[in-house]
């Protein structure tokens, strides 16, 4: 394994730092949850559920998915064991001490508005995404970006969408959760079965 960042682990062991959180993990481990459902089985106000679903979002510990109005979250399975299996076994991790570099130019060149730019250069360090955005406002900031990645009149295979999608995701190991969010959040279309990908036309 190459040297792995120290501040996604710090900001991991923060994030689980919440009795609350702990509890939602433990709950969307087995199952899909709505934040009502989440709410009622805590005994939380859903505005309470919704800030800590984001805390987890943001870390890549929960997935969203969209079906008309609902959304339900779920644990990003493999995000949590690769973060567990790191901290439960620290004495033989190397850790990658050097800081993050800062270069935001790409982000200046953009035809976006300022919060969209402000959104993009809190969430990515080099081009790729440092974590995943919990509030929808910011994630379809986010979405929108990795949509312009993608050609118009263009099929791809969900393996190509992959491939696409992978070197803006690598931090976050969650290109499959962003696969799905541009499916759902109307950015990406897909053939039923999923066999084929292509760009909503931008008349739609």
């Amino acid at each position: 394994m190459p040297p792995w960042p120290m501040k996604p682990l710090l900001d991991f062991f923060k994030t689980m730092g919440d009795e609350n959180r702990l509890k939602i993990i433990i709950l969307i481990r087995d199952r899909e949850y709505r934040v009502s459902e989440l709410a009622q089985v805590l005994e939380l106000r859903e505005p309470t559920i919704s800030h800590h679903i984001s805390k987890l979002r943001e870390q890549g510990l929960a997935n969203l998915r969209v079906d008309g109005n609902s959304h339900y979250y779920r644990l990003n399975r493999s995000m949590w064991d690769r973060t567990v299996k790191i901290a439960a076994d620290l004495d033989n991790v190397e850790f990658d001490l050097r800081l993050p570099k800062e270069d935001k130019s790409w982000i200046d060149a953009l035809d976006i508005t300022d919060f969209d730019r402000k959104v993009l250069k809190d969430y990515t360090i080099d081009g790729s995404l440092s974590k995943i955005p919990g509030k929808q406002k910011k994630l379809l900031v986010i979405l929108r970006w990795l949509a312009t990645k993608f050609e118009a009149d263009t099929i791809y295979t969900e393996f190509e969408v992959n491939e696409i999608l992978k070197p803006y995701s690598y931090r976050t190991e969650d290109h499959v959760g962003l696969r799905r969010d541009l499916i759902e959040f109307g950015f990406l279309r897909r053939e039923r079965g999923g066999g084929k990908y292509w760009l909503t036309p931008e008349d739609e």
